[in-house]
């Protein structure tokens, strides 16, 4: 499961996922990806059962990249217990994602495995996506 070696605080606090994202919203490395269409939390749960639903069925042709990772602690207090003597204890880590995000990418696989493959990594993640392929991208001569 992703999270990460080392945090500086065990606990954070919420915060708001308010706009679009302004970073990680352009395909920077494969031809093809998913970009997110909602504010969510993503677990790492979620992320890892989307990557092997992807390179299940590209078996294991092309690349993948996972362009988000999962480093806000999440916190829950055990269940019946009232309210009060502080906040509870870290249980996970989620990566927070705004419009316009791209959560995958893929290269070195035609055009229909990769939007069929993507489309099986949408299904596993919470939020509504849209397949996205890079701007010069030559259908013509698809190069696999």
């Amino acid at each position: 499961m992703l999270q990460p070696k080392k945090t500086k605080f065990r606990r954070s606090q919420k915060g708001r996922m308010k706009g679009n994202a302004q970073r990680g919203n352009q395909l920077a490395f494969g031809s093809f990806g998913i970009k997110t269409l909602q504010s969510k939390w993503i677990t790492g749960r979620q992320i890892e059962a989307a990557r092997i639903a992807v390179t299940r069925y590209m078996q294991r042709q092309g690349q993948v990249w996972v362009r988000i990772f999962p480093d806000k602690p999440i916190t829950k207090k055990p269940a019946e217990v009232r309210m009060g003597k502080g906040k509870g204890a870290p249980e996970g880590f989620v990566a927070p994602v705004t419009p316009g995000r791209i959560i995958f990418e893929v290269e070195g696989v035609t055009f229909e495995v990769a939007k069929e493959a993507l489309r099986l990594a949408a299904q596993k993640l919470p939020v509504t996506t849209k397949f996205v392929v890079r701007h010069d991208y030559d259908f013509n001569n698809e190069n696999v």
